[in-house]
């Protein structure tokens, strides 16, 4: 299994996921030429991607749909809700409808429900059989009722979006911030390393911090923030690294992650 992040932040988002012969995106920020060049950094060719699951329709993360399908043809994963919002995928012959959970080849995708201010958003639970993962970013609060469905998990790529203070302190207008800060907002990296504390498990292997606000958060912070919460909680913090804009972060090759 490879799990490689292609990038994570405010202009663009895209993560990658291989098992056996399958090959899935899940979000394509940025644009075609970046996605491609990253997956060929990682020795992966795009024409070989098998699906791009969608989990909104904000620009950074469907940035790179349009013109990577054209050139690549794989099948494209959204909701009935999303799709009204990507006229593109009118006419393309290859879209996938889901709205609950669903299988590709032998990879289970459970959703759940995001609180962003979208008109459908969703987040994702992979199975493999052998791992579980869990991809969640993008969403205000967490609902606890999908505490048990997120439990003890083998990674999180879960999003910690903004120092609070940072955020009050900085350049953008009131009402910006406080569309941030609200439920159909982004998680801070308070309340990010506060939900982990009640999902991680015996069998978490290690946590990616997502979607990282270039003006309103840095990995320092980041990380300074989970380590202290978990110590608060006295809940055994597991390897914890952050995935970055413009960098590809290795997060599962059988081996150690490194930077690219």
């Amino acid at each position: 299994m490879k799990i490689v992040c292609l990038a994570s932040g405010s202009e663009g988002n895209s993560t990658f996921l291989r098992l056996g012969e399958t090959r899935i995106l899940f979000d394509a920020g940025k644009n075609n030429k970046y996605l491609c060049e990253k997956l060929e950094s990682i020795g992966e060719n795009p024409k070989e991607i098998n699906a791009v699951i969608i989990s909104h329709t904000h620009k950074d993360h469907i940035s790179a749909l349009e013109v990577f399908i054209k050139r690549n043809h794989p099948k494209v994963y959204v909701t009935r809700m999303m799709k009204k919002d990507l006229l593109f995928l009118n006419d393309y012959d290859d879209v996938v409808l889901y709205d609950d959970d669903f299988y590709i080849e032998n990879i289970k995708i459970e959703t759940i429900h995001s609180s962003h201010d979208v008109a459908d958003g969703r987040n994702f639970i992979i199975d493999t059989g052998n791992e579980k993962i869990v991809y969640l970013t993008d969403t205000g609060y967490l609902n606890r009722k999908y505490f048990p469905v997120l439990e003890n998990a083998n990674y999180y790529l879960f999003e910690s979006n903004h120092d609070i203070q940072m955020l009050m302190d900085g350049p953008y207008p009131k009402m910006l911030k406080q569309r941030i800060l609200g439920t159909l907002g982004h998680l801070s990296n308070k309340d990010s390393s506060f939900y982990l504390t009640k999902l991680v498990g015996k069998d978490t292997k290690k946590i990616v911090l997502m979607h990282l606000s270039k003006t309103n958060n840095t990995e320092e912070k980041a990380l300074e923030m989970i380590e202290e919460t978990f110590h608060d909680y006295e809940v055994t913090l597991p390897e914890v690294i952050c995935a970055r804009q413009d960098e590809v972060i290795e997060v599962c090759d059988d081996k150690d992650f490194v930077r690219r």
